[in-house]
């Protein structure tokens, strides 16, 4: 138990960036939120759990975590792909994206180490191009790279909460505009991403804040429950990874989304609700998701699956 007390919101407070953070995120969300009409998905139902969500209840609304839980693999690696594609950096870069994904996915944590490369990398990058720029290119991207990789499990969660006439929010790491395009496909109202410094409509290289990662996430979702009215105690949250504890248990009905092992002894120990949409051995296998997006790059895979055996 000792070992999950710093990933609660008491032990691991906020710092002025993740706040930082969050309220940039809630404030790009709440300008760039689209209603659009989308396909009508089936919501799935169990036996025994109350009628949930509660249709006409506007004081809720709902939380999805992309990577692995709406989405199979990481939007920022499958984004890179498609810049990669475009010319906009060179092969050992994309190594490098490749590298940084798979020891993640294996290793199950995220090393702070590996998350500043990942950020300055993708920083790097944009530098200098336009925000228009890469929201046309982001469309392109979802196209070949994300629509195929949306799990139907997930999504029909998703349609549900809009169907009770609530509001859905996509809260991720990826950058704001990547996160939005997805939000906007899929017909949820918007999303909370990591908002990258621009001026006059051109990257500076620079973030607001820091990443939406871990608490600031939480901070985000709670600087846009205050603006849009709503009560936290009434939203919903989903997730596939302990990282995001402090989000979950911001609201009343957490979910936990292809959970990875630490998040589904968390949940099953606070009797959260579970979902897994992965199939066979790797489903058991939690801490390597099914399709975790990396395979496009055998050569990283597979050495990160080196190390891992060698740590074995």
């Amino acid at each position: 138990m000792a070992a999950l007390g710093w990933l609660t919101p008491r032990r691991r407070p906020a710092t002025a960036r993740s706040v930082l953070a969050g309220e940039a995120a809630a404030e790009a969300a709440r300008k760039s939120a689209l209603s659009a009409g989308t396909e009508v998905l089936p919501a799935p139902s169990e036996e025994n759990e109350p009628m949930f969500p509660v249709a006409g209840d506007d004081r809720a609304a709902a939380f999805f975590d992309l990577d692995n839980t709406v989405m199979q693999g990481a939007a920022i690696f499958h984004f890179g792909r498609g810049l990669y594609k475009r010319k906009f950096f060179q092969r050992r870069e994309l190594t490098r994206f490749a590298w940084q994904q798979a020891w993640f996915r294996l290793a199950g944590v995220e090393d702070p180490e590996h998350m500043q490369d990942a950020r300055d990398s993708a920083l790097s990058i944009v530098k200098g191009h336009r925000v228009s720029e890469l929201m046309s290119i982001g469309e392109e991207i979802y196209d070949e790279y994300m629509a195929d990789r949306i799990w139907p499990g997930t999504r029909a969660l998703a349609q549900a909460h809009l169907d009770a006439g609530q509001k859905v929010w996509l809260v991720t790491a990826a950058p704001v505009e990547t996160a939005t395009i997805i939000a906007r496909r899929l017909g949820l109202t918007g999303a909370l991403g990591t908002v990258a410094e621009s001026v006059d409509g051109v990257y500076t290289g620079r973030l607001v804040g820091e990443p939406l990662h871990g608490p600031a996430k939480a901070e985000a979702v709670r600087a846009l429950a205050s603006a849009e009215g709503l009560d936290l105690a009434r939203c919903a949250a989903y997730s596939d990874s302990h990282n995001d504890i402090p989000m979950l248990s911001l609201v009343g009905h957490p979910y936990a989304i292809n959970p990875d092992t630490k998040l589904r002894k968390h949940a099953r120990a606070l009797d959260w609700r579970l979902r897994d949409y992965r199939t066979g051995r790797k489903a058991a296998k939690v801490g390597i998701p099914a399709a975790a997006g990396v395979g496009a790059l055998a050569g990283g895979t597979a050495a990160a699956m080196a190390l891992h055996r060698r740590r074995r």
